[in-house]
């Protein structure tokens, strides 16, 4: 629906341009253009960060459902670290092997 109404707004935006300035055709194509390719990589970072925060989100959910994750090699699981949530980062329990080690939950899968 965002998407929608931001189209409406750049819409609107070129007929204001189109209409009610002194621009030639080529300086209104070229500041479509740039608008454009502002528009549709701003579009993109959202995708792509939309995507990251999933997938940690995925890793968080697995680990709290007691199921094991591969990180960079390793199986974390619930046993032998605990989960920092404001970081997103697993840290090794006391007493175990992986003692004090730090994973950060985006090197999982």
């Amino acid at each position: 629906m965002t998407y929608i109404i931001g189209l409406l707004v750049v819409i609107i935006f070129f007929i204001a341009m189109r209409y009610f300035t002194e621009f030639d055709i080529y300086q209104q194509i070229s500041i479509a253009v740039v608008i454009l390719s502002i528009l549709a990589v701003a579009v993109m970072y959202n995708e792509y960060t939309k995507q990251k925060s999933q997938k940690l989100l995925d890793v968080t959910l697995k680990y709290n459902q007691g199921k094991t994750i591969k990180c960079n090699g390793k199986d974390v699981n619930s046993t032998n670290y605990s989960l920092s949530i404001g970081t997103y980062t697993f840290i090794g329990r006391k007493n175990t092997a992986n003692y004090e080690e730090m994973i950060s939950a985006s090197d999982c899968e």
